[in-house]
């Protein structure tokens, strides 16, 4: 089990990274909530990994702390929901919006993330409300109980010329339509904005 790897930041295409550790480029796919924390290409960064082993692919899910990477790990054992549809959800929305969302039975708010239809909702709140409890209770007992749902930190990116394109890319990745993706990010693009910038906003008004 590879369960976290420190070295250089080589690349950023949300949401997936490159990271240099010992010679070899690890290939890891972040939930926007850790990417939007990442320092700039060329630093040293650490990230917290869930390692998948499939029949025909081997693949590394990174987080910013362990604690979206236990709640990460919880959504995996729900019945229909895999490593992609988890990521997805931790993308659309922030842990503290989903912890609301299974506390409140907001349906609603869970079925206006691509893939996510009524019926895995529903699952969703029914079998994560104990399993947050439980999580809940741990974090509480642990070192780092006090950002069980961190925030994205504001970091410094360099604007490039083909962000919607990048932005595009990395909503079609997370699971929308290309469509619907198209139209979120030309409704709330604003001239200088980096693509991680309008990922966060694109985001934000598709949830």
């Amino acid at each position: 089990m590879i369960g976290l790897i420190r070295g250089t930041l080589l690349e950023k295409t949300p949401p997936e990274i490159v990271i240099e550790a010992g010679g070899v480029g690890y290939e890891i796919q972040l939930p926007m909530t850790s990417f939007y924390q990442l320092p700039e290409t060329g630093q040293e960064a650490t990230v917290y990994t869930h390692f998948v082993v499939r029949e025909d692919a081997q693949l590394l899910f990174g987080f910013a702390d362990k604690s979206e990477r236990a709640l990460f790990r919880e959504l995996i054992k729900v019945n229909g929901v895999g490593p992609k549809l988890a990521l997805t959800i931790l993308s659309g929305m922030s842990a503290a919006q989903f912890i609301q969302c299974v506390s409140q039975d907001d349906v609603s708010g869970l079925v206006k993330l691509p893939g996510v239809g009524k019926k895995t909702a529903e699952r969703l709140l029914v079998e994560m409300r104990d399993r947050l409890k439980k999580l809940l209770a741990q974090q509480e007992q642990s070192s780092d109980a006090s950002h069980i749902m961190p925030l994205p930190v504001e970091n410094t990116f360099v604007v490039s010329n083909d962000a919607k394109d990048e932005a595009l890319s990395a909503l079609q990745a997370l699971g929308y339509k290309a469509a619907q993706a198209s139209n979120v990010i030309n409704k709330v693009f604003k001239e200088g904005m980096s693509s991680e910038e309008l990922i966060r906003e694109a985001l934000r008004s598709l949830a």
